[in-house]
């Protein structure tokens, strides 16, 4: 006589009673980047400068992107947006509308594509008028920020080279 064999032990499980927790994904940029986004954008434009920093600032030698001063940053995690206020110094003659129109578009377009995140406001706040021949160039806050922040392969070198 033929054993029938039981199937109980075989039967497959069904992955619909699984419920698996969905997948969190979380992105954190820090104000300095958003700084740095900001500055390289106000670096492309003409007949501006930023607001310079006070006394104790150049004192202290705050040059870097941590001591810029007139670029603030609100983040609203909730809504993923942005909030952006510029303080800046514009040379006479030009037209504040049209100047204030350039920056703000120019910073949300760059703002939301290289983050991802929508720029829910843009305040420029013109703080005062500059004859064209003391305009300082952002360009080169740029590039005294990049040249304190980035670390090169060769520097590392220079810096830890015994001979």
């Amino acid at each position: 006589m033929k054993k029938a064999i039981s199937k109980a032990g075989t039967s497959k499980v069904d992955t619909k009673e699984f419920e698996l927790p969905e997948t969190v994904f979380v992105r954190d940029i820090e104000n300095r980047v958003f700084q740095g986004i900001v500055l390289q954008c106000l670096a492309k434009i003409d007949g501006i400068t930023l607001v310079e920093g006070n006394f104790i600032d150049n004192i202290l030698g705050r040059d870097s992107l941590e001591g810029i001063r007139g670029i603030h940053i609100e983040q609203d995690s909730k809504h993923q947006c942005v909030s952006i206020r510029i303080e800046i110094n514009i040379c006479y003659g030009i037209s504040i509308p049209e100047k204030a129109e350039e920056v703000q578009a120019m910073i949300a377009k760059t703002v939301t594509e290289l983050t991802g995140l929508h720029v829910s406001n843009i305040h420029v706040i013109f703080r005062n008028t500059v004859p064209a021949g003391q305009l300082k160039n952002i360009s080169d806050l740029v590039e005294t920020a990049s040249d304190n922040s980035v670390l090169t392969e060769s520097s590392v070198e220079e810096e830890y080279n015994e001979f």
